[in-house]
């Protein structure tokens, strides 16, 4: 830091390890270039790949050895634009998933980015709502619709329906007028059904695979038995490999099986997130927000995400 550059505080880890290793410190704030804004961070959202990236998983390939701030989804101000920014000006409330899969520095009181990985917030959506939106559903909305191309009457299996992005793919491919089954623990069922959920079954069920067949579509959000869940695609079928990517034993399973895999990273898109803020603030898609925490207890954010047993997402607020 110099004499020249604000400081602002931000949560930083100088290893790769567990909660522990996230710590409050004080840090240069970013200053936009040409085609950035600098947004004041109230709220940041917490996911699967903050605390995989953590332990040296997840994105740490892409970001490299520590020290660096985690976190991808923003939703703030815009406190100063850069040179020939024309989309957004100062006191624009906006949220966005900024620079994903390098560092975006979310977990901080500012981060600068291009313009145009930010959408408007709608005035009807909170800042804890919109930090829970981006890369959650964002991928679930590229997975479905860019990629899958889900249409009325196709019929849609969606792991782990109850998580961040679950929650959000069985909204989405609803919307789209497919029939959805999905895929969680028996508390979660009737919630599942209120967000359009067709048929909903426990995956504690060692058998619970053999109670669905003929699927045009796969959204595969555990990582876990990838084979096995590609056998109730039908003939032609696909499969999108989300939080592991397409391993080799599916690849190979799909071309002997007749059925088609995919494997999927999730990107900015200012727009996309345009269109999914507008289906919140007209009440056709719903936010889950399991928990809140302030900024310096992101290891506590952490430890909660980890246990794998929270409903939606977890948001940072950042005062």
């Amino acid at each position: 830091m110099n004499d020249n550059t604000p400081p602002m505080r931000a949560i930083t880890q100088q290893r790769f390890g567990s909660a522990d290793e996230l710590v409050l410190t004080t840090v240069p704030r970013p200053v936009p270039l040409p085609t950035e804004v600098l947004v004041r961070v109230a709220a940041a959202g917490v996911n699967p790949v903050d605390w995989k990236t953590r332990q040296g998983h997840g994105m740490a390939g892409v970001l490299g050895e520590p020290p660096f701030v985690l976190g991808w989804d923003v939703a703030g101000v815009v406190e100063e634009v850069g040179f020939g920014v024309t989309t957004l000006e100062a006191g624009d409330r906006v949220f966005g998933m900024p620079w994903f899969p390098r560092q975006a520095g979310g977990y901080a009181e500012y981060v600068t980015a291009p313009a145009r990985q930010f959408a408007k917030t709608p005035d009807a959506v909170s800042d804890v709502e919109a930090a829970a939106v981006p890369l959650a559903a964002l991928t679930a909305w590229q997975v479905v619709v860019d990629t899958a191309g889900v249409q009325a009457g196709d019929r849609v299996l969606i792991t782990a329906g109850a998580g961040g992005v679950g929650h959000f793919a069985v909204q989405f491919a609803k919307y789209l007028g497919a029939r959805v089954t999905a895929t969680a623990s028996s508390r979660n069922h009737g919630w599942l059904r209120e967000l359009g959920a067709d048929e909903v079954v426990d995956y504690h069920d060692a058998d619970h695979l053999a109670l669905i067949k003929d699927i045009d579509v796969v959204v595969e959000l555990t990582g876990l038995d990838q084979v096995r869940t590609a056998s109730v695609l039908r003939p032609g079928g696909l499969i999108v490999a989300v939080p592991s990517g397409l391993s080799g034993e599916l690849a190979e399973a799909a071309a002997v099986g007749g059925f088609r895999a995919s494997a999927y990273l999730v990107e900015p898109d200012g727009a996309a997130l345009t269109t999914i803020g507008g289906l919140i603030a007209d009440g056709a898609v719903r936010v889950e927000v399991a928990a809140t925490f302030p900024l310096e207890q992101a290891a506590a954010a952490h430890e909660l995400g980890e246990t794998n047993r929270t409903r939606g997402k977890i948001v940072l607020e950042v005062p």
